[in-house]
């Protein structure tokens, strides 16, 4: 379900991207201390994202280190890390673990099973310091459960349980900023859940699996449609987001909000339209 809150490569300077990339190896490393090697192997793009925004707003003490790394080991790797790519590797643990049980759970996928097995200790671990996290993920298994079984076709309904998760995992603390940043985390949520569910149209199809796009999918206005629902759940990420004092870092995550998150899309938009992935690109851009 993950994945889709990366950066435009092509948009993000140089030095943008160093930094970026420093953050996400900042929280591997983390991983790799806290939960031990195998951790790393499960770190996702949208936890750096988080660890960004975190570190921009609180503007927490970092500290920047070099380390070698295991698929770079020839060269020095730069880390950032801090209190906030701390929280980022922990949610990334919680949900991951999660997520391989639900496969096990659902589909009976031995390799989920296995690899939730391996990372059992360190989900214990993390599910300790964070119980109002791991309640929101169990709750939000259970609901998105009963909606799959309802087959229900209410797109609001389905994206908003993805919604209400994101945006446990987005707020570390109760303070001032807590509801922006939980809006941050409820519209990019349901951006995700029906990023998924447009990029698994045609599978979901086939396979008679529940996918809330699958009676709009039916109208032919579909693409635009979909594109319409997408962009209004990205506008109003933005628009929470813009109303918090970040300074640093803030070219990188507005990269991410205003471009890197549309890079799946526009790239199937492209491949389900005959077009090239860049001339689906200059398209959007135009509309």
């Amino acid at each position: 379900m993950f994945g889709y809150i990366t950066i435009d490569r092509e948009e993000l300077k140089g030095k943008d991207f160093d930094r970026y990339h420093a953050y996400y190896c900042g929280i591997c490393r983390d991983l790799k201390e806290r939960y031990g090697e195998r951790a790393r192997m499960t770190l996702t793009y949208d936890m750096t994202f988080l660890a960004v925004l975190l570190s921009g707003l609180y503007e927490s003490r970092s500290r920047q280190e070099e380390h070698f790394c295991i698929l770079h080991p020839t060269a020095r790797k730069t880390c950032i890390r801090s209190a906030c790519t701390r929280y980022a590797a922990d949610m990334n643990i919680l949900l991951v673990y999660h997520n391989l049980m639900d496969d096990w759970l659902d589909e009976k996928k031995h390799m989920s099973y296995r690899g939730a097995r391996l990372l059992r200790g360190a989900y214990l671990k993390a599910a300790a310091a964070y119980p109002r996290q791991v309640r929101a993920i169990r709750r939000y298994l259970k609901d998105l459960h009963r909606v799959e079984e309802a087959n229900s076709r209410d797109i609001d309904l389905a994206s908003g349980l993805t919604g209400r998760l994101m945006r446990e995992i987005f707020t570390p603390r109760e303070d001032e900023w807590s509801r922006e940043l939980g809006q941050v985390g409820f519209y990019l949520g349901k951006f995700i859940f029906l990023m998924d569910a447009y990029e698994d149209l045609p599978k979901d199809r086939k396979n008679g699996t529940y996918n809330p796009f699958l009676k709009l999918a039916e109208e032919a206005d579909y693409e635009e449609k979909a594109s319409g629902i997408l962009t209004m759940m990205a506008a109003a990420a933005a628009r929470n987001f813009e109303r918090l004092p970040i300074l640093e870092n803030v070219d990188i995550l507005r990269n991410i909000l205003y471009s890197g998150i549309w890079t799946k899309y526009r790239l199937l938009r492209g491949e389900r339209s005959g077009q090239s992935a860049d001339g689906q690109s200059k398209h959007e851009e135009n509309r």
